[in-house]
């Protein structure tokens, strides 16, 4: 039974997991970074290099003795290269080619975006659900918003990418001007429910050029003006106040201090976030002739994302992860090397850091 331990370190949590070649997830550890960054209301990418620093070794013994493995159990290393921030994907690169030359393992550098990918299938597969490609891969996180098709060669084509912010990047900000801290995604996902985006216009995005290229800075702008117009002083200081009493408010303590109006901003923001990724995806797996449709990365934890594509408005079946493989993970680095594992083809100690590594 061949097992690889991933090691995902690309942004503000630091992951290790052991899979197996039946895609069992033998361990999974996740140390995140929330607290540290919550305060400055985003990633500041020199604090997450630092506790990268003090929680990688905690976080891969950790995961090693939920295993309850030795490390001549181990058939290979899988680590991020890229993309992300590179002073993290430094701190988890660097640790591995530190095991893998001391333990004798090979090392197998994995794509971020990959992962995403590989995070579906491998929960597919576990389920007994056959994901029939060629396939279109929506990936969409803080950090990235990608349409690719994926080949039964498992080889991928980009189709379209963000020009600007990312889907989770656009939630974040818009949390950050509200007064909703960080991360803001979730919270606002869950603030939606309570709103009528009928009551409140957003624009959808008009571009020149690729049609399946996505742009949220203009929806970011007019949430921008929308609370330049109203006076939301008030409310804004009613939520740092609870924020300072609560670090982790609850959906019920955050309607106590948000008025209607702005819920129903709130949910109009997220019906042109939620059109917007999947008009495109719908489009796209059209003009590829996919025969199912993977939506991953943070952002693939959204309710209304999920309850929108399983609608019946997408041209074939979708497939999500579940949460805990939706954000940042090292089961899904794993995952993503056994083909190379199994062609034997692996990285060597030159290996570098790439934080704009493409998938396509």
């Amino acid at each position: 039974m061949k097992r690889v331990l991933g090691i995902e370190s690309s942004c503000d949590e630091t992951a290790a997991a052991i899979v197996d070649e039946t895609g069992q997830v033998l361990a999974s550890v996740v140390a995140s970074q929330i607290d540290t960054h919550g305060k400055y209301g985003g990633v500041v990418p020199e604090l997450a290099s630092r506790e990268h620093l003090r929680s990688i070794t905690p976080v891969v013994r950790g995961a090693m003795e939920e295993a309850r493995l030795n490390w001549n159990e181990l058939d290979a290393i899988a680590v991020t290269a890229g993309p992300g921030l590179v002073g993290s994907l430094l701190v988890g690169l660097t640790y591995a080619k530190a095991l893998c030359l001391v333990r004798g393992l090979p090392l197998i550098g994995i794509n971020h975006i990959e992962g995403h990918i590989y995070a579906v299938l491998l929960e597919a597969r576990l389920a007994g659900a056959e994901i029939e490609l060629p396939a279109l891969a929506l990936v969409a996180s803080g950090g990235h918003t990608h349409l690719f098709e994926v080949s039964p060669r498992m080889t991928y084509r980009l189709l379209g990418k963000t020009r600007d912010d990312a889907a989770g990047e656009a939630y974040d900000k818009v949390a950050k001007l509200l007064g909703f801290g960080y991360p803001g995604g979730p919270v606002l996902d869950q603030l939606a429910l309570h709103g009528d985006a009928d009551a409140v216009h957003m624009p959808m995005v008009k571009m020149k050029g690729n049609t399946l290229d996505f742009s949220f800075s203009g929806l970011k702008t007019a949430m921008l003006r929308w609370t330049q117009s109203k006076d939301l002083e008030g409310e804004l200081i009613a939520r740092r106040a609870l924020l300072k009493l609560h670090p982790h408010p609850t959906v019920e303590q955050w309607l106590t201090v948000t008025p209607q109006l702005t819920l129903d901003a709130i949910a109009a923001f997220q019906e042109v976030v939620v059109e917007e990724l999947l008009r495109r995806a719908a489009r796209a797996a059209e003009e590829t002739g996919a025969r199912a449709i993977i939506i991953s990365g943070g952002v693939a934890c959204n309710a209304g994302l999920r309850k929108s594509a399983r609608s019946g408005r997408l041209p074939c079946p979708v497939f999500f992860p579940t949460p805990q493989l939706s954000t940042d993970n090292a089961a899904m680095i794993a995952a993503a090397a056994f083909p190379r594992l199994e062609r034997g083809e692996f990285s060597d100690l030159t290996l570098k850091a790439q934080a704009n590594l493409t998938l396509a």
